[in-house]
Formats: structure tokens, C-alpha cells, sequence
């Protein structure tokens, strides 16, 4: 397999990010993992909206990684002091365990440093195999409450309000 191309993303992008973000979930649900408290095995999948990603987008904050001639991932990052806060990297189902998330990360870790930030930052599942170990495998360190800045908690705290369990989540960071 060759390497994925990896580019910014543009208007034409964003009907694609929602179903990458939905493939991407369906592994979670197919093994068994609850994101949502009462989350039943039929609910359908929950997605970013369109109209959230068109800014981002806009800014030039959002990385497409192709395959085969079509988007394959996506990593949406949002600027905060002195980082780049990763919002959501998803990459397709089929994709997965091919290198493809992996390089789309490198990627973004390149254009942080590029861009001159000092670190990059992520929220996501302490307890989930491709979740908090995978990025520590990049270099990525769990910091806890007490040691991370304000406007990262607050990204923690936006989470517990949508129902996901503070226990099971936590915040990551990458100095560069």
C-alpha cells in the first residue's frame, strides 16, 4: 500500500468528514464500547454537523489523508495558547491498522512545529485501545486536572456535559 496523500481540506471535503467520522465510530459500537450513557446498539451514530466543520475548514485547520483517490481520514484542530488542540481524528474503518491515522498525525505534528506551536493537545478515552495508547505511542503524555491549563479543562468539562464519563477521559499533551 502506498503512503496516503495528505492535504488541507477544502469546501469540497466536508460532506466526506461526516462519514468518516460515522465509519469511524461504528468500530466502537461493534466492539462493544458505550461513548454515551443509555446508548442502545441501534441509536444511530451521532456526527458533527456540516455547518461546525465549514469554519474550521475555513481557517485551514482540517487535514485530509486519501487513499485510493478519496478523503480516508481527517484530523480537525482548533488553536488554543501556545497549542494546536486536536478536535476530532477519525479515520475510516477500512483503513484503520493500515498507517494511514499514524501518518495523518505525523502530519499534524509537522505543521504544529511548522507553525511554530509549542505542543499539541487531545481529549479522548483513557480505557480504549486505540484511544490514549496510541497517542502515547506518538509521544503524547496524559496530563491530569491539576496540571493542565484552563481552557484544556474546559474542553474536559464541555465533555462530561454531553454525558461522557470524566473517569474514562482524560487530556493529552505533546511538547514539541
Amino acid at each position: 500500500m502506498s503512503p496516503p496523500l495528505i492535504r488541507l481540506a477544502g469546501p469540497q471535503d466536508v460532506a466526506h468528514l461526516s462519514e468518516i467520522e460515522i465509519s469511524a465510530a461504528s468500530l466502537f459500537r461493534d466492539a462493544g464500547i458505550e461513548i454515551f450513557p443509555g446508548e442502545a446498539a441501534d441509536d444511530p451514530i451521532e456526527f458533527t454537523p456540516p455547518d461546525i466543520w465549514r469554519p474550521i475548514v475555513a481557517d485551514g485547520l482540517v487535514w485530509v489523508a486519501e487513499t485510493g483517490g478519496r478523503p480516508a481520514a481527517f484530523l480537525a484542530a482548533r488553536q488554543e495558547p501556545d497549542s494546536l488542540h486536536i478536535l476530532e481524528f477519525d479515520v475510516r474503518r477500512e483503513e484503520q491498522g493500515r498507517g494511514v491515522g499514524r501518518a495523518l498525525l505525523s502530519f499534524a505534528i509537522a505543521e504544529a512545529r511548522r507553525r511554530g506551536f509549542g505542543g499539541l493537545s487531545l481529549t479522548t478515552f483513557r480505557d480504549v485501545p486505540w484511544n490514549a495508547p496510541f497517542y502515547a505511542s506518538a509521544g503524547f503524555a496524559i496530563v491530569e486536572r491539576p496540571d493542565a491549563p484552563e481552557w484544556l479543562i474546559a474542553y474536559l468539562d464541555r465533555e462530561t456535559g454531553r454525558g461522557l464519563d470524566p473517569a474514562r477521559r482524560c487530556a493529552m499533551m505533546l511538547r514539541l
